[in-house]
This record gives structure tokens, C-alpha cells and sequence, in this order.
């Protein structure tokens, strides 16, 4: 397989459409949503990191 540039810098821009919209249509529930996640373990948010992770690969793997 052949890394196509193009489609990652679309999905990237993709990814900071949704990030970017999240905080312009809900600047107060982001900001309380960032100062949650201040008060959790450092291992409880690496394991949803790794989920997000896991269920992005298997979304692109969907895809293909």
C-alpha cells in the first residue's frame, strides 16, 4: 500500500473541522469537559486514549 498524502492531509483537516467546531458551538461544555479530565488518573486517561485509538484504526480498517 501507498502512503497517499493527500488523503491524510484531508483527514487531518477533517479531524480539526470536528475538534475546531466542538469548541465554537460549545466553548463552556469543552472548557468543562478539559477541567474534568484535569482530575483524572493519569492511567484512566491513557486507557481511553488507547480506546480512541483502537476505534479509530478499526474505523479505517472499515473503510479500505
Amino acid at each position: 500500500m501507498r502512503f497517499d498524502l493527500a488523503l491524510f492531509l484531508r483527514a487531518l483537516g477533517l479531524a480539526f473541522v470536528l475538534e475546531g467546531l466542538c469548541w465554537a458551538l460549545f466553548p463552556g461544555g469543552m472548557r468543562r469537559a478539559m477541567s474534568e479530565l484535569l482530575s483524572r488518573p493519569e492511567g484512566q486517561l491513557r486507557l481511553a486514549g488507547l480506546t480512541a485509538v483502537a476505534a479509530g484504526l478499526l474505523l479505517v480498517r472499515l473503510a479500505l
